[in-house]
């Protein structure tokens, strides 16, 4: 599954994260990086980076990428 997610709040402008199984195989991120996470499974990646701040923001890139997998979860 290919999941295409315009993050908020962030640096990064947009996120495509390939799922396969329910596992992250690849994470490209515009303007961002995407860590250490590729071959994580999907609920470790979220349990991980869910709530992460940046500075005084209230969400970062890696909770962005939490969002976007949950969210592809719930459908």
């Amino acid at each position: 599954m290919t999941i295409q997610y315009k993050t908020r709040g962030t640096c990064s402008t947009h996120m495509t994260v390939e799922v396969e199984d329910g596992v992250v195989r690849s994470v490209r991120i515009q303007n961002g990086c995407s860590g250490n996470l590729q071959g994580m499974k999907v609920d470790d990646v979220i349990a991980r980076l869910e709530g992460i701040r940046c500075g005084r923001k209230p969400t970062s890139c890696p909770d962005q990428l939490a969002q976007a997998l949950k969210q592809a979860k719930a459908q």
